[in-house]
């Protein structure tokens, strides 16, 4: 992760399929930031389909490449976080994104469940594109 890498799917899936497991009554999840490859989001389909809950959405945010970047900086500031502090760990985030994250735009546009969200603006007016956006899936 320091190096702006993914961590390994059966990784992520095990910690997933724990969650799902020990929140079996909850009405439905929000996952952020997951999956982050297809091959994750067919993992989570293969365990939601076994509960009977299948994704109804995936939102993504829209934000133009100089404004991630100027925020991810601006966050290692406050965060004190070395990996939002180094151009290089960045742009290797965005190059992972754009290779294996970007694909999953077309996976779940093929199943109707994309719906990508203006990331420019404010935190209230991403906030409420977010809201409208959920509150239309439920």
């Amino acid at each position: 992760m320091d190096k702006g890498e993914l961590v390994p799917d059966a990784v992520v899936i095990g910690m997933i399929k724990s969650k799902l497991e020990s929140n079996a009554s909850a009405n439905g999840f929000i996952f952020d930031g997951f999956p982050r490859t297809v091959e994750q989001a067919k993992a989570l389909d293969v365990l939601l389909n076994d509960n009977q809950t299948p994704i109804c959405g995936m939102l993504s945010l829209e934000v133009e490449r100089q404004e991630l970047i100027n925020r991810l900086l601006g966050r290692g500031l406050v965060s004190g976080r070395s990996d939002d502090q180094d151009h290089t760990v960045i742009e290797n985030r965005i190059t992972v994104y754009n290779e294996k994250t970007a694909p999953l735009i077309a996976y779940y546009q093929a199943q109707g469940k994309h719906f990508g969200i203006d990331g420019m603006g404010t935190i209230p007016e991403i906030a409420e594109r977010l809201k409208s956006v959920v509150d239309g899936l439920k």
